[in-house]
């Protein structure tokens, strides 16, 4: 797969490496609540998954089992492993790594192949599965009002590559039985496995177990089985389908239900002349009872490269020596027996809880036990012993006095709503719950991300093969966004370590640390206002930093100004492209230069001039962040190309005037001349600034920091001072040993202090300093760090030069001033305060005068 994704994705369609290039080669920027931007980038397992898929489709043209087997170089695989003789590829991803994204652009996918490639098999129409109630809620929140295909950039914006993408996508969502074929395309039907089922009865399976299973939607009665979704119908209104299985592990015998049901799909269209497009099958465990892995597995993203990536959280066992501390007491009570090891999970529960408090989230205890009567023992000792988990235990499994079912009537089905709600949203804060006590480990579909701590009292004995990955999947999901490590402590009997540490079998390593009263959290490091530190002044210790109106600012009515005429840049040359080249449009990097993807357009050679304005112009507005003026920067990009960019003007409805466009010269020339043409006309300095509100640093809300070195801060009002270097972290050891300095502080992003500023390319960007330094309640310094010169120092220096300037000329309460501190000459001067830093870097206002 790296040789097909270095290659440029030789081999596969247009529109698969449209879309491939979109989704992991094109920079996407997401807004913030905070009004921020971040960039969203896919993980390498969702990337993986879908080059895999579209490999094996496109350029394999893997239709079957005998396709697969060309990839078994074990020698171990026969035919007669598969069951099925239809397309079924299955993607194994471990939990919390994103299988729902996959699905999304899997679908997506399917859909523009079919719509845009005229020999494609794959289908517009979909059947999404789900094992359960859980999990087809939890795929409708992602899929409702479709979603999760424009908030994730799975769409690509009309004109990319020559198409209408946006436009073009029309898609309808079915749920349940509200399933209705209004359209021959252009459907999703989102359904329970349950309601999928051909016959009357539903076969009995090894997988049916007990009433647990019901609360997961497993094997419902009543109301469940009574409204089904005639399959009949939907196959005998459209002639093209996909299916996707999500939680697809429940499909490992040609006898269950569920491939049975999938089967009679394809028979069904085999009837029509037709066939079953793709089965795709995500899951964590695609594995039969004795342990084998599915053969159609394709992509295999297994938990420890998702811990080791920090895409999920990192597992920890108790150390040693804390472990020793535990043991089974002789008591034919359940939690005397094993009061140590519940004693011992609600500790570490409960720093975790006091640390995520101050993040405002909710950390959750997960106490799994072996039956119902054991389950109410723990959640009684839970409320009574521990005052903070009275009235917060929620109690997962059947009612003391009998089985709860959907065939239930009055009080029993409405508490198993309840339930299912009520474990739904524990995570939320204004759910009073904070532990979870289950006979089970609750399987797939209870993706909550707040559980940090799993307390396990049975030993996974049982014929059903639960497996080890999907005990500790219920507390991987991760609670905080970016690559920070977060942890679950896992703890319990030894019969239940052993079974979890199988699974370092798999690859995993599991950390052990220390546990217990007096050890440290095991959490992500939080920074705060160290307000519960009595050696600490805080109002002291505070510094205030006025906020000025931004002097930078773009003038959108000047857009309408651009003059191609005026122009500077150099003209390119217009080549002459045979019938079989303009046919061939190539897309390069116009920063490496490098073959990106080659579009090759049909037989008539149709291509329309007007996508790829478009797509320009949306490019620039993009990078630029221009909020208006499409038409009119259109119209100009339209112009430029027609009779400015090239040596000669141009028929902009000639394909080989496409192809010159392809040209990298040509994309590289007609971006960057407008994005400085647009910026040199629209950014403007308003020539002053005012203050218009006051940053007071004791006021910063808490945040999380990936695990890294720190220091204890004595004269911050942060308990800790993080270094994006060594150099940083040395320095603010300089400041504390500064008695010249009263108060300093590291400029964190949560501080939103920041200055705008025009950068090396013209543009608006936001420049953060790295320390904030007070001297006296009169005087206070500014103070940027640098190890290495980069093209925007003198810009950033300038403009902090600028800021303190306004600043002195608005009031004259406070004198403000700045220091820029390089690293060689810090390391050179061996100073010993402040004021012979202030004094010794200078070279940087020697341009005052």
């Amino acid at each position: 797969m790296k040789e097909f994704r270095d290659g440029g994705y030789a081999g596969a369609t247009d529109t698969s490496k449209s879309l491939l290039n979109w989704w992991f080669k094109e920079p996407h920027l997401q807004s913030q609540i905070n009004g921020t931007t971040v960039e969203f980038q896919y993980f390498f397992a969702q990337c993986e998954a879908l080059e895999t898929i579209i490999y094996l489709y496109d350029v394999i043209g893997a239709k079957d089992k005998f396709d697969l087997m060309r990839f078994d170089c074990s020698g171990a695989v026969s035919a007669q492993m598969f069951d099925e003789n239809w397309r079924r590829y299955v993607v194994k991803m471990a939990t919390g790594s994103g299988k729902t994204k996959v699905m999304s652009l899997a679908l997506a996918w399917s859909f523009f192949h079919k719509l845009y490639e005229a020999d494609s098999a794959l289908a517009r129409n979909f059947l999404v599965i789900t094992p359960n109630i859980i999990v087809l809620d939890r795929i409708y929140k992602d899929f409702q009002g479709l979603r999760i295909f424009f908030t994730d950039p799975v769409i690509p914006d009309n004109g990319f590559d020559g198409r209408n993408w946006r436009n073009d996508f029309q898609l309808t969502l079915h749920v349940q039985d509200e399933v209705r074929v209004t359209h021959p395309t252009g459907n999703i039907f989102l359904t329970n496995i349950h309601r999928v089922y051909a016959g009357e009865d539903i076969p009995p399976s090894p997988d049916d177990d007990n009433a647990m299973d019901y609360f997961l939607g497993k094997r419902p009665s009543g109301a469940t089985t009574g409204s089904k979704v005639d399959l009949g119908m939907i196959v005998r209104d459209i002639d093209e389908l996909m299916v996707l299985n999500d939680e697809a592990h429940h499909i490992h015998d040609a006898g269950l239900a569920w491939f049975q049901s999938i089967q009679d799909i394809h028979n069904r269209l085999l009837q029509k002349g037709d066939s079953l497009s793709l089965q795709l099958d995500v899951t964590a465990t695609p594995k039969h009872n004795n342990g084998a892995i599915f053969v159609q597995t394709v992509a295999d993203y297994p938990l420890v490269e998702a811990i080791w990536q920090n895409v999920v959280k990192h597992p920890v066992l108790p150390d040693a020596a804390s472990r020793a501390k535990l043991s089974e007491r002789q008591s034919a009570k359940y939690t005397e027996k094993y009061a140590d090891y519940i004693d011992l999970g609600v500790i570490e529960w409960r720093k975790a809880y006091e640390e995520h408090q101050k993040l405002g989230k909710k950390a959750i205890l997960f106490v799994m036990t072996d039956d119902k009567k054991n389950c109410d023992d723990v959640a009684e000792y839970l409320e009574g012993r521990y005052p903070e988990l009275k009235d917060a235990v929620l109690v997962i499994h059947t009612k003391n006095n009998g089985e709860i079912s959907e065939a239930s009537s009055g009080k029993g089905k409405e508490e198993l709503e309840a339930l299912r709600k009520q474990s739904n949203v524990i995570d939320d804060a204004s759910s009073p719950f904070k532990a979870i006590v289950s006979v089970l480990m609750l399987k797939e579909g209870w993706d909550v991300r707040n559980v940090t701590t799993i307390v396990g009292l049975r030993a996974f004995n049982t014929p059903a093969k639960i497996l080890p990955e999907q005990t500790l999947g219920r507390g991987l999901r991760k609670m905080y966004p970016g690559g920070i490590e977060e942890y679950v402590s896992v703890v319990g009997t030894d019969a239940f370590m052993d079974f979890v540490e199988s699974i370092q079998a798999e690859g995993v390593e599991l950390e052990r640390k220390a546990m217990g009263e007096g050890t440290k959290p095991k959490t992500p490091l939080v920074i705060e206002v160290d307000s519960s530190n009595e050696k600490k002044d805080i109002a002291a210790l505070d510094i205030e930093i006025p906020v000025l109106t931004p002097r930078t600012y773009r003038e959108y009515k000047n857009l309408a100004e651009l003059d191609a005429e005026s122009m500077v840049f150099q003209k390119v040359a217009y080549q002459q492209f045979s019938e079989e080249e303009q046919r061939e449009i190539v897309f390069k990097d116009i920063t490496t230069g490098e073959v990106t993807h080659t579009t090759m357009l049909d037989p008539s050679g149709i291509a329309d001039y007007r996508s790829v304005i478009g797509y320009f112009a949306q490019t620039m507005m993009k990078e630029l962040r221009l909020v208006s003026g499409y038409d009119v920067l259109y119209g100009k990009i339209k112009s430029f190309i027609q009779n400015v960019l090239f040596n000669q003007s141009v028929d902009l409805e000639s394909p080989n005037t496409l192809r010159n466009l392809s040209e990298l010269a040509a994309t590289k020339t007609v971006i960057e001349t407008f994005k400085k043409a647009i910026n040199e006309l629209t950014v403007r300095d308003k020539g002053n600034a005012e203050i218009r509100d006051t940053i007071k640093l004791r006021q910063t809300r808490p945040f999380v920091v990936k695990d890294q070195g720190y220091l204890m801060a004595k004269k911050s009002v942060f308990n800790r001072v993080i270094g994006d270097s060594h150099f940083e972290l040395q320095f603010a050891s300089f400041l504390e040993d500064c008695s010249d300095v009263s108060s300093y502080a590291k400029n964190y992003l949560a501080v939103h202090f920041k200055l705008d500023y025009v950068n090396a390319d013209g543009d608006i960007s936001n420049y953060y300093p790295d320390f904030i330094v007070k001297k006296t309640d009169q005087e206070i310094y500014i103070v940027e760090t640098k190890g290495q010169a980069d093209l925007d120092v003198p810009l950033k220096t300038e403009r902090l030069k600028q800021w303190c300037h306004d600043l002195n000329r608005i009031q004259n309460e406070v004198s403000y001033d700045f220091v820029y501190v390089d690293e060689e000459n810090f390391n050179k001067y061996k100073l010993k305060s402040f004021v012979e830093l202030v004094k010794s870097f200078v070279a940087y206002k020697e341009s005052d005068g």
